[in-house]
């Protein structure tokens, strides 16, 4: 009997473990871990001709913010320019819209709509709209618990010329944004409360960058990378900064792009990659730990011909995978050594700029930016489509083109993609889809 008991056990966890496995979440920019991987297994290798199935198809406002997922429901941070952010609650496995809230928050930059990816933790779901809005909303009432404003709280004056782009970190009970306001540059609340725990000083000019977590010396370092000066003054910098009370513990000042989007990659043995866009590329650093508990940084190398204008690299047994698009340079996905070598580029054959990737199962999923999807094998060796579909709506914008007669391009789906439960999100400017990658 008691064999039996024990047998049944052992059953059960393991049936539990692998709903567990099939069924992970993605509950914050950049998903799980936040560095662009999923745990999804049984991807698709073979397409049907018009591509990967798509499950449904809802609407939504312009933007480039993306989607979380938490136990079967996503929850995006959409936006009416006119009158202000929804925080919309939709069925993950039917597109039908469970819930929303809404609040004021009216105004409008160049390439308008909303910005950011919201993080779902517990029984809340934390998210910041281009006005510096920081809500914390119940999932189950649907109601706000509490809100603050991470730009004007902190003397923000002129909201700055791309809005804000913060997506929550959560770090135990703290969420953790970048203010980047005269009277502080990242700062810390009680996730329950909404009381302020730290601020830092100002760390430098605005960027449009969120705080990302790496690992030295085994331990959590929070970094924030801030802007250089485009007139050729003051140089970026990368800050480490204790998690639990915004101690400033290292500091890289030499950090050269004046509009960095991408967050901090952390690339293993106390390095980290900084990439940017605007021609302006990637550095690594090594940050190093003296007996006396201080540390330093050392530069390993800076290149041009590596970056990444709107999100992250992915790294996959030793090399780094990146879109590489900017406003001139069109290099396409690019595939760099961890020593700053470069393997090869796709260029414009074929091109992808500004667009997501996932990394699941040994396999890149990835979006172009503007209509198609990808999957990719990543091999150093070279580039290695596995399959293509075109998804999205088309919509051909030539380089003549100027930047305003570009804003709001059904084309362009910059916005970080999502994956639960083998279904892909993926939105552009009027229309989320989700598309069956696995089993």
């Amino acid at each position: 009997m008691k064999l039996l008991k024990l047998i049944f056990s052992i059953v059960i966890l393991i049936a539990c473990l692998t709903l567990n496995i099939n069924a992970q979440d993605w509950p914050q920019y950049l998903g799980p871990e936040r560095n662009s991987t999923s745990p999804q297994e049984g991807i698709l290798l073979n397409w049907s001709e018009g591509g990967p199935e798509v499950l449904w198809v809802v609407d939504v406002g312009i933007g480039y913010g993306g989607p979380v997922i938490k136990d079967g429901k996503i929850y995006l941070l959409d936006r009416n320019d006119e009158v202000g952010d929804n925080m919309r609650c939709f069925d993950l496995y039917s597109g039908k819209e469970l819930w929303n809230f809404t609040y004021d928050a009216p105004g409008s930059v160049l390439f308008p709509g909303s910005r950011s990816v919201p993080t779902v933790y517990d029984n809340y779901v934390y998210s910041c709209g281009p006005y510096g809005d920081l809500y914390c909303i119940d999932i189950n009432t649907h109601k706000p618990v509490w809100n603050k404003n991470v730009w004007t709280d902190f003397g923000g004056g002129d909201i700055p010329t791309w809005a804000i782009s913060q997506c929550p970190l959560v770090y135990g009970d703290l969420i953790i944004l970048a203010s980047q306001a005269p009277e502080a540059g990242v700062v810390a609340y009680d996730r329950l409360t909404g009381n302020l725990k730290w601020k830092t000083p100002p760390l430098g000019a605005v960027g449009y960058v969120s705080p990302a977590l790496v690992k030295i010396n085994d331990e959590d370092h929070v970094v924030m990378v801030t802007a250089s000066d485009r007139r050729g003054g003051e140089m970026g910098k990368v800050v480490g900064m204790n998690p639990l009370t915004g101690e400033i513990l290292w500091e890289y000042d030499n950090w050269n792009c004046h509009i960095p989007v991408p967050g901090a990659v952390d690339a293993g043995d106390n390095k980290v990659l900084i990439t940017g866009g605007y021609e302006l590329g990637a550095t690594m650093i090594k940050v190093v730990k003296h007996a006396n508990g201080e540390f330093d940084t050392e530069e390993i190398f800076t290149t041009e011909e590596f970056g990444g204008h709107t999100k992250p690299p992915i790294l996959f047994d030793g090399y780094f995978y990146s879109q590489y698009g900017t406003n001139s340079r069109r290099d396409g996905l690019v595939c760099m050594s961890m020593d700053g070598q470069i393997m090869w580029k796709t260029k414009r054959d074929p091109i992808f700029n500004k667009g997501s990737m996932i990394l699941a199962d040994g396999l890149i999923l990835a979006t172009d930016g503007s209509n198609s999807l990808y999957l990719i094998e990543p091999d150093p060796s070279a580039f290695k489509p596995l399959a293509s579909a075109e998804l999205l709506a088309s919509s051909v914008i030539s380089e003549e083109e100027s930047i305003e007669s570009r804003v709001g391009s059904a084309s362009q789906n910059w916005a970080p993609i999502a994956l639960a439960d083998g279904k892909l999100l993926i939105r552009n400017q009027n229309m989320m889809l989700c598309v069956k990658v696995a089993e």
